[in-house]
């Protein structure tokens, strides 16, 4: 295999908080660094533009005044797939030779344009959208903010860094959902979270090892100060307390072991150099989706539906 060696990056930063145009410049800077470091992919984390919706932990769904007007500010800075935050991405993408997946709330153009969806966006080194994939299953109280993904935006990409994959946050906990990515033959996933546990660390080890793949788990780094004021829910934080999320972001190797991070309570972009033919090494002994698959035993199939 050739050019089997190469450099990946995850992006543990803050967005611009409700602030979509401020955000994507931001992620344009941090594609062209990553692009000057020599990374051929970067991962930015979990709704990233325009910022993770962590007020739905914290506000009772009986406020409703409140809800609507976080709801309405976080929809009109959502991104709708193409528009002009795409097309700056894919810009940066291409200028900087480096594929990005960015985590984004998703509006719902194809219908409503009122709904959203917490997605990944997927852009080659050509600057080219080659996909999106939409979270299946929002957790707990995000279900008041995203709708539910389908089978349509399962999928995997062929790209120069490789074959490439995502899930969001806990859809990496769905055994079955990890089953399609294994079986796309899938060589890096993608792992944008909002989790920051230690239990998640582990998680992220046992899939890559599982997989036999390249795991890259990017988490968002966010501060109280990071909260505008005028959005009203700043108060609902505990006095005194400095950080919503500390990050804990990793790339980890087929084996398992860690091989960048966890990195916590800063900005960075980590990096990584990994060997593509380490993932036909670790699959040697445990192949989940070749020797190992019994499908003899077992039928698997992902339904794709609009």
């Amino acid at each position: 295999m050739e050019n089997s060696i190469l450099k990946v990056a995850a992006a543990q930063l803050s967005p611009v908080f409700m602030d979509k145009e401020k955000t994507v410049d931001k992620a344009c800077r941090a594609i062209s660094e990553a692009g000057r470091e020599g990374a051929k992919l970067v991962v930015f984390p979990e709704a990233f533009i325009s910022g993770y919706p962590d007020w739905v932990w914290l506000i009772p769904n009986s406020k409703g005044a409140e809800l609507n007007d976080l709801y309405l500010k976080l929809v009109q800075n959502s991104v709708s797939v193409p528009d002009e935050a795409t097309k700056n991405l894919c810009n940066a993408a291409k200028e900087a030779g480096i594929n990005v997946v960015m985590g984004m709330h998703e509006r719902n153009s194809e219908n409503s344009n009122s709904s959203l969806y917490n997605s990944l966006l997927f852009i080659n080194d050509q600057g080219s959208i080659i996909g999106k994939h939409r979270k299946l299953i929002p957790t707990g109280g995000e279900r008041l903010i995203w709708s539910r993904g389908d089978g349509n935006t399962l999928a995997s990409y062929d790209t120069s860094a490789g074959k490439l994959a995502g899930l969001i946050c806990w859809e990496n906990l769905m055994p079955l959902a990890r089953n399609a990515i294994y079986e796309f033959g899938t060589e890096i996933l993608a792992a944008p979270t909002w989790d920051k546990s230690p239990n998640w660390i582990q998680s992220m080890q046992h899939i890559a090892r599982e997989g036999g793949l390249f795991v890259i788990s990017a988490c968002m780094a966010l501060k109280i100060d990071d909260i505008p004021d005028n959005l009203g829910f700043k108060h609902l934080y505990p006095e005194g307390r400095e950080w919503i999320n500390v990050g804990s972001s990793a790339i980890i190797g087929p084996t398992g072991k860690i091989v960048a991070g966890p990195i916590e309570a800063e900005e960075k972009i980590i990096y990584a150099d990994i060997d593509l033919q380490d993932i036909i090494k670790a699959k040697r002994m445990f192949d989940v989706a070749g020797h190992y698959a019994r499908p003899d035993v077992f039928h698997f199939e992902v339904r794709k539906s609009n």
